[in-house]
């Protein structure tokens, strides 16, 4: 069969309901300024859809910041892979600030969380080596493991007697192939919003002798004391061989790093296909990470604003008696029972009736039946944001309940 003919009779899980999906439920446009509302299809709705918890993206100083870069070097400053002519002192000296963050001897810049990731467990696998990870791990992590030449395993999510047998076998793999053993897991799950239990893995390593590797694209200036992620406020930081956060949530930026020991940095430095043979970050957006990451650090208000907000959304939404799930993070998932045409026509009068806009989860990302609709708290919202919402929850909860929505077709 000629390829394209399959693309056209197979247009993926997803794909299949672009016709009458796609520039609402999926690609849909958002105008304005990032923040609590903006427009959607002409109308003013609370967004509970982007992930600048802080409110950094459009913070009057760091948009100042921002400007500065972009005045003082322009888009295209510097040009050329890092390694070989895009390197600045402005890299380096963020990288060090970011390791001395999150309490690493190092630090190295990647030009995108996907990207950088997925590099990383490619470069830091060899074939004789092990990879055990978490079934609920971001499509980042499973792209990369998908790459690894050697043996895999996954684990049921968050689930510790099931790491361990997991482990077992790859222990067992790892003694014939005389390789080792990486397992990987998030600081934060970004779907259920449940921490991954990062010190209960972490008792498992002297037993079998694996290096661990976190994502804490959620976690990273939203948990623990200082903003350090979940590690921290887990008490296991050190234990975290490999580091990694997104600049695209807290930050409200572009980019992402690795953190851990120098040797490990410097591996990953001179062996991620993906940033020696790529155009490094520009530095407008180092000058206003920079600034990003001191107002992390100086501002303690911010994290604190975040964690109100997240405590009135999420305890007001559970006395309205909706599931929240197992969440302990500021992801704040919803769930409810419904096919994918029910939950389309639901989100559609949120969205057209009650102007909350939120993100709309369904099969093959969640089990058929169920519904997800995610909430992102921000700094940004305010307590009539959330007293608004829930009431509009409420409300389609009801409609739901007495299958309105199965009656409905989305216009």
């Amino acid at each position: 069969m000629d390829i394209f003919e399959r693309i056209k009779s197979d247009r993926g899980p997803i794909g299949r309901y672009s016709e009458v999906a796609e520039g609402y439920f999926v690609f849909p446009k958002l105008e304005g300024e990032i923040s609590n509302r903006m427009k959607f299809q002409g109308k003013e709705c609370i967004i509970w859809s982007i992930n600048d918890y802080l409110g950094l993206c459009n913070h009057p100083d760091v948009r100042a910041a921002d400007n500065e870069g972009v005045k003082q070097f322009g888009l295209g400053y510097p040009m050329g892979s890092r390694m070989m002519s895009g390197n600045t002192q402005l890299h380096d000296d963020f990288e060090k600030e970011l390791a001395d963050f999150v309490m690493k001897e190092a630090a190295v810049l990647v030009n995108f969380g996907y990207q950088g990731i997925m590099s990383a467990v490619d470069c830091l696998l060899s074939r004789r080596d092990v990879v055990v990870y978490d079934s609920g791990c971001h499509a980042c992590i499973v792209d990369g493991v998908r790459m690894h030449s050697g043996k895999r395993f996954v684990f049921q999510h968050n689930n510790i007697e099931s790491l361990e047998k997991q482990l077992q076998s790859a222990k067992k793999v790892a003694e014939q192939t005389k390789g080792g053993i990486l397992v990987i897991s998030e600081g934060v799950f970004g779907m259920e919003g449940d921490q991954g239990k990062l010190k209960e893995i972490v008792a498992l390593k002297k037993k079998f002798n694996f290096r661990l590797m976190v994502d804490d694209a959620h976690g990273f200036g939203t948990l623990g004391k200082t903003g350090a992620g979940a590690g921290e406020l887990q008490g296991v930081q050190d234990d975290i061989d490999v580091y990694f956060a997104t600049f695209a949530k807290s930050m409200g930026c572009v980019g992402a790093f690795l953190a851990g020991d120098n040797d490990v940095v410097n591996f990953m430095k001179y062996n991620m296909r993906s940033q020696i043979f790529a155009k490094s970050l520009m530095s407008p957006l180092l000058v206003g990470g920079m600034k990003r990451l001191q107002m992390i650090r100086t501002m303690p208000e911010l994290k604190d604003k975040l964690w109100e907000n997240v405590n009135m959304l999420q305890s007001g939404l559970k006395k309205a008696g909706f599931d929240l799930g197992k969440t302990n993070s500021c992801v704040t998932p919803v769930y409810m029972k419904g096919e994918v045409e029910v939950a389309m026509n639901m989100v559609y009068d949120l969205r057209e009736n009650y102007c909350i806009f939120c993100s709309i989860v369904v099969y093959p990302v969640v089990p058929k039946g169920v519904i997800l609709l995610r909430l992102i708290p921000t700094t940004t919202h305010t307590e009539a944001d959330i007293k608004e919402t829930i009431s509009a929850f409420e409300a389609v909860q009801e409609k739901l309940l007495t299958g309105a929505y199965k009656e409905v077709a989305v216009q």
